[in-house]
């Protein structure tokens, strides 16, 4: 059987360009950002809030799955953070509405351990798989994302976690996060030292999912380019580890998403946010490519990934192309055809059959 499954004809005529995210696409991240979510989380609830966990208890790989197909967690900080409102909402501390204002590090945590051991509660966090399905689903259904896992939790576990500002003052979630992912190359990054993890950084653990040579093959048929959700340091960082900058003529990060956000605020006075499932990182990349009249595939894994595609349609064509590295997930698959995938793709070969066949 094909394991390129064909949906719906958007283009006939071939692509030119070829867009790229990077996690679960280029490469492979269940080790390295999806382990960080988890290690965040055990950090969080036994380092932060000093509650006694069993690790062999909190497994999250489904769980983590399950909040990426609900829509607007492309970022991994915000996705850590919802998991984590989620699972304080089942772990026997009371509701807690808002943050209190600390100048340091070490006085919120002071802060959270003593009022985390005076609510005497501490078990771990069970997950019924079968229950989150149906609260993610609320989650989806009003818009998907963090904001919308607070407002389907109805009670608020805010005041638990600190998840906004700057990460060597009050963002405990980013702090520890970037700490286990960088490792060793924490410190270079953001010129502190490493709080809560010193082992190495679980980036180590990332592997390529698309070989070089069929990058090169397409490097020749198109134009490549990338938008990831990545900060640009850790874009870098994976790139000149695995040797693929020289294929890619335009790489569009986070950081790119933040000076859009910080120029229209600037301008209009409106916050909005430029990260996908917003279409700017894809238009982006494909400006950068200085292509006139451009026919344009993107390549994703999750359903913000369709979603930007689909918005960037209004500006030019675009193939929304689905990529699951799982050939046994059928949930995913189903996710993203829903999200307006117009084709799903399982192996990177299928990439070169497309290109042909489009």
């Amino acid at each position: 059987m094909n394991s390129m499954v064909k949906q719906r004809d958007h283009q006939a005529s071939p692509l030119d360009v070829l867009i790229f995210d990077m996690d679960g696409v280029l490469i492979d991240v269940s080790n390295s950002y999806r382990k960080t979510i988890q290690k965040t989380v055990y950090l969080y609830l036994t380092t932060i809030l000093g509650l006694r966990i069993d690790p062999e208890k909190l497994s999250l790989d489904k769980t983590i799955s399950l909040f990426k197909s609900a829509g607007g967690f492309n970022n991994d900080w915000d996705l850590t953070s919802g998991l984590l409102l989620y699972l304080l909402s089942a772990s026997g501390l009371p509701p807690f509405p808002s943050p209190m204002k600390f100048s340091t590090i070490p006085e919120i945590i002071d802060h959270l351990r003593a009022k985390a051991k005076g609510s005497h509660a501490g078990r771990t966090p069970r997950v019924s798989l079968r229950r989150l399905s149906s609260f993610l689903g609320k989650v989806k259904a009003s818009g998907g994302g963090l904001k919308s896992v607070r407002k389907n939790l109805r009670i608020s576990w805010d005041g638990w976690v600190y998840r906004s500002g700057d990460l060597g003052r009050e963002n405990l979630i980013k702090r520890i996060f970037q700490e286990v992912y960088l490792g060793e190359k924490f410190t270079p990054c953001y010129h502190l030292r490493p709080l809560f993890y010193l082992g190495k950084g679980y980036y180590l653990r990332e592997k390529m999912l698309i070989p070089r040579l069929i990058l090169s093959t397409l490097q020749k048929k198109l134009r490549l380019g990338i938008a990831s959700g990545r900060p640009r340091f850790e874009a870098e960082l994976a790139l000149k580890r695995f040797r693929l900058l020289s294929y890619f003529d335009s790489v569009v990060t986070l950081d790119d998403c933040l000076e859009e956000e910080g120029r229209i605020l600037r301008v209009t006075g409106k916050r909005i946010r430029c990260s996908k499932p917003h279409p700017y990182p894809l238009l982006r990349a494909i400006q950068e490519l200085g292509l006139p009249h451009p026919k344009c595939g993107y390549v994703g894994d999750v359903v913000d990934d369709m979603r930007a595609a689909h918005a960037a349609r209004k500006k030019v064509p675009v193939l929304a192309i689905g990529f699951i590295s799982d050939e046994k997930d059928r949930d995913t698959e189903k996710a993203l055809i829903q999200a307006g995938a117009d084709r799903v793709i399982r192996h990177p070969k299928d990439l070169l059959r497309l290109v042909v066949q489009t």
